[in-house]
């Protein structure tokens, strides 16, 4: 595979960011040695996914840091907060504990990187994910998305404005 395209399960070539309107890929990673999480188990519900070069880098360490704090806001839009990276479980367990981390961080460690591939974000030259966020709607179609140069930190700005205008919507739809 080169290292311009990533191939998804269906066979297409994918050269970007999956994009809004797209359905996002199923997935099921590791989140403890003994555990996973499938993005089926939170149908029904909007799911934010954080994929993030490594656990204990600067940026990466603020990044997960602000979005820990910020966790009540994303639950107050009824939204699930998954990060990912190309870590392992043990790694992500460490890195769990030395910051408080209160969301799951999926190891998409064997094989590496696979659903960064199947999103469009994995850096074949690095062997990591780019630090890009998505916003996935409660049926499973990718409302936004986004990647940040990897040396710095996105906010949740365009997380949470993105949960505010699908808890708009579906006040509208069910006439609030």
């Amino acid at each position: 595979m080169s290292t311009d395209h990533y191939t998804l399960s269906s066979g297409e070539i994918h050269r970007e960011p999956l994009s809004a309107g797209t359905r996002a890929p199923e997935f099921t990673l590791p989140t403890t040695p003994d555990q996973t999480v499938s993005l089926s188990d939170f149908h029904g519900q909007p799911v934010v996914l954080a994929f993030y070069p490594a656990d204990w880098s600067p940026t990466c360490g603020d990044q997960l840091s602000l979005y820990n704090q910020l966790l009540p806001e994303f639950q107050a839009h009824g939204a699930q907060l998954l990060g990912v990276s190309v870590d392992g479980v043990w790694c992500h367990r460490a890195f769990e504990e030395d910051r408080n981390i209160h969301f799951p961080l999926l190891a998409d460690f064997e094989p590496k990187g696979a659903i960064a591939k199947a999103y469009g974000v994995y850096r074949d030259d690095v062997g990591t994910s780019e630090r890009a966020l998505f916003v996935i709607d409660a049926g499973g179609i990718i409302q936004w998305s986004y990647v940040s140069p990897v040396g710095i930190n996105p906010g949740a700005d365009g997380i949470l404005r993105e949960l505010e205008a699908l808890s708009t919507t579906v006040e509208l739809e069910e006439g609030r």
